[in-house]
């Protein structure tokens, strides 16, 4: 089968890699433009293209794909049908209708369940205990085409979103040529069902100390690597990088810290957090008991706050 293949992050690389190993022809790799990073404004290439390069398959990089010299190109090149992975535009109508069998898609949810930009990110802050991929023909909406076929996962406790991405990448890839080669009749959404998993803020990611143990856990595991789940300690961020939760219940204030054989942060609900590895603004990241170490933490010191 002739494919054009749309794809930016490493989350779309395995997909990549089994199309290829699967035997179907590539005719053109699509990723997205490099963007100047850091305050060098450092180009990087982006790991679909490195992919692509190492395979010697032709790159094409459009500022956007809506524009009608890329959909030109794209046309003349009659693939017959499309894949997207993670690409990071909208795809409009007319590139959508271009290919006979349309634009499959690969979404790392159980749709209509996480419709968004940060499906692995958000099922695993709000606590989900499965989650999956799905393959799906895309539609002008956000994440509404009709499911194709779809594969479901345990999160296991204490996942976090970068290892959840890498195994439901490997996922997608395998569900993805399984899609390809079977056909599978499509079957509509049902949008009553449907939950948004939108872009992340910075502000999704300061803790609050009222919420359950298990939540800010959640939180922490699920916002890596950006925004991070973070707070303040005596006027200056800090993020923890890794926590679990504690199972013995604790009285103190939510976001007093403490040592009691480990570094502990109160939480709502009586709970309290183990932190175990955190990084404070200007520093390096450490484990918590590093950090301990280094301050002397006043009587009812709370996190995210000045004294109580």
């Amino acid at each position: 089968m002739d494919l054009v293949y749309l794809g930016t992050p490493q989350f779309a690389v395995p997909t990549l890699e089994a199309i290829l190993a699967s035997g179907h022809c590539v005719l053109a790799v699509v990723t997205q433009p490099e963007r100047a990073k850091g305050r060098e404004h450092n180009f990087s290439c982006g790991p679909v293209k490195e992919c692509a390069m190492r395979h010697g398959l032709a790159v094409y990089q459009p500022e956007r794909i809506r524009h009608p010299e890329a959909q030109e190109h794209l046309r003349a090149l009659k693939p017959d049908v499309m894949v997207v992975v993670g690409y990071g535009q909208i795809i409009p109508q007319t590139v959508i209708n271009m290919s006979p069998m349309g634009i499959i898609n690969v979404h790392a949810s159980l749709l209509p369940k996480y419709r968004g930009a940060a499906p692995i990110q958000w099922a695993i802050a709000r606590g989900e205990l499965m989650t999956g991929v799905t393959t799906m023909r895309i539609d002008a909406g956000l994440d509404t085409g009709d499911i194709l076929l779809q594969s479901e996962t345990v999160i296991e406790p204490g996942e976090t979103a970068p290892e959840l991405s890498e195994r439901l990448a490997a996922m997608g890839a395998d569900l993805l040529v399984r899609t390809l080669e079977t056909a599978p009749a499509a079957r509509p959404q049902n949008s009553s069902e449907a939950t948004l998993a939108p872009i992340l803020k910075k502000e999704d990611g300061r803790i609050d100390w009222t919420r359950q143990a298990q939540e800010i856990h959640n939180q922490v595991r699920g916002l890596l690597p950006w925004p991070g789940a973070h707070t303040t300690f005596r006027g200056r961020g800090m993020q923890v990088w890794k926590a679990r939760v504690r199972e013995v219940p604790e009285s103190r204030a939510p976001g007093t810290i403490w040592r009691g054989g480990a570094v502990l942060a109160a939480c709502g609900g009586s709970s309290s957090l183990e932190l175990l590895e955190v990084q404070l603004e200007g520093k390096k990241r450490m484990p918590a008991e590093l950090f301990a170490n280094g301050q002397r933490f006043a009587e009812n010191e709370i996190l995210g706050g000045l004294r109580a």
